[in-house]
């Protein structure tokens, strides 16, 4: 493959798992949903007018289409995403609340990703890089991500995690977290990941434990309706989510990593507080739409401006 030009290289790189939920809708009838912890990231980055590449494997049947087509709409490059003939990731929604799913996919494409064909150059204009998901608990691509993530940080780009416990995250999974909150420059985590991630650890002692693995980096707690908190070696910062007339909380996780990240990087020099308005920003503005939607633009800017308007 040719060599990316330096100044057309994406600057935001999201590397994992593009799948499909197929969402119960009772009496047998089932929807299909584009989806993915990791690639939601990536939509809302390049919505947010980040050039941002996401890099993974996806089929080459209607599943794999709807993703590619998801993708190119809002203007992800595609270049590194690559398409296999194996079946499709699906994840299989029995209910949404409490969650209720498994996941299908023995031998399916997001496994078959490979660093090693991405084309020559394609690291060079590379300033952050996401990762985590189920992608981060499926063999052999989460070492392979693993590796790519260090041969990223030795590079001087710097590496965002977000877990996003799943229930593929049992005991085998504690290397690859140990391992990738090392690496990492931001960490983000929700209480139910704590929860999940570190059974019968209370929360305060979770956060601590993840947060001793790297202490320098810059981490966020999220608490759903109860806001968020981030963390910078010995400074805190809290915040309520701004009030939106909620349609669903889907990809609202997804989004506020998004937020925080093109925050980071377009204005490195904000306070904390600013950073976490912006997490908290688009991830109220995802829930204004169905689905794993990425935030608009124009509210995620308006509730950022909400957020910073109310006293400290």
């Amino acid at each position: 493959m040719s060599n990316l030009l330096l100044h057309d290289a994406p600057s935001m790189l999201c590397a994992g798992e593009a799948l499909t939920d197929m969402i119960d809708q009772g009496d047998e009838r089932w929807v299909s949903r584009v989806g993915g912890s990791v690639w939601n990231v990536a939509r809302a980055l390049a919505v947010l007018g980040e050039p941002t590449a996401f890099a993974g494997a996806i089929s080459r049947d209607r599943f794999g289409d709807a993703l590619w087509a998801a993708s190119e709409a809002v203007g992800v490059d595609l270049r590194l995403l690559q398409r296999v003939e194996r079946s499709p990731l699906l994840a299989i929604v029995e209910k949404s609340e409490p969650p209720s799913y498994f996941f299908i996919g023995d031998d399916s494409a997001d496994l078959h990703f490979d660093p090693a064909a991405l084309p020559e150059g394609w690291m060079d204009g590379l300033r952050w890089a996401h990762f985590g998901g189920i992608s981060l608990a499926r063999e052999p691509l989460a070492s392979r991500l693993v590796a790519l993530a260090g041969q990223l940080k030795a590079r001087g780009v710097a590496i965002s995690y977000d877990p996003n416990y799943r229930n593929l995250m049992d005991e085998r999974y504690a290397p690859t977290l140990e391992a990738m909150a090392a690496l990492a420059d931001v960490i983000k985590v929700s209480d139910d990941d704590l929860r999940g991630l570190f059974p019968g650890m209370s929360l305060d002692k979770a956060l601590a434990y993840l947060r001793n693995l790297n202490p320098g980096a810059l981490c966020m707690l999220t608490r759903g309706g109860q806001g968020a908190s981030l963390f910078k070696g010995e400074a805190r910062c809290d915040a309520q989510a701004p009030k939106v007339a909620v349609v669903d909380t889907v990809g609202a996780g997804d989004a506020s990593v998004a937020g925080l990240l093109h925050s980071l990087a377009r204005h490195p020099q904000r306070e904390l507080r600013a950073h976490l308005h912006a997490a908290l920003a688009a991830g109220s503005a995802a829930c204004l739409q169905a689905g794993a939607t990425p935030p608009p633009p124009a509210a995620m800017q308006a509730l950022f401006e909400q957020l910073q308007g109310e006293p400290t």
